[in-house]
């Protein structure tokens, strides 16, 4: 007998990043950007310096043929800079505007919104945070060992 998707995990996990990106979207519409650029932009945020598209789309778990034209987009509003690397021009390098730096403090607060909107704790949206990822990087590689239940 199927599951009605309220009782699959798939749509829970769906239904939550849904619901996440609209508690995002009135704080990134505030600084003019949307939730992939703010995702790009915090992967460059906590970076020492420029990154290869490649590995900003290994950060993110994005293939190039969708971060490029993103990319581009930021480009254009300022945001970032793209420039071939000397030592391979195969490589593209983003590294940050003027713009682009500013805006790290203009979105310093999103990260607070955002936790008080969960209505968990820091060790609980970090132990939530850690099952997600362990689970994602299960699904990515399906020979991962799996941690020992803990529950």
């Amino acid at each position: 007998m199927p599951l009605a998707p309220a009782d699959m995990l798939c749509f829970s996990l769906y239904s939550a990043s849904h619901a996440m990106q609209q508690v995002y979207r009135p704080l990134l519409d505030a600084l003019g950007i949307t939730y992939p650029q703010y995702l790009v932009l915090s992967t460059l945020w906590s970076a020492d310096g420029a990154l290869t598209v490649k590995g900003i789309g290994q950060e993110l778990h994005l293939d190039s043929s969708t971060l490029t034209p993103l990319l581009k987009r930021m480009e254009a509003a300022g945001l970032v800079t793209r420039r071939r690397d000397p030592k391979d021009e195969r490589q593209v390098r983003v590294a940050l505007s003027d713009a682009g730096r500013a805006l790290q403090a203009q979105a310093a607060p999103v990260q607070a919104c955002i936790l008080s909107s969960t209505g968990l704790s820091t060790v609980a949206a970090a132990r939530l945070r850690d099952q997600i990822i362990a689970l994602a990087d299960r699904l990515r590689d399906p020979d991962r060992q799996s941690p020992p239940d803990t529950a």
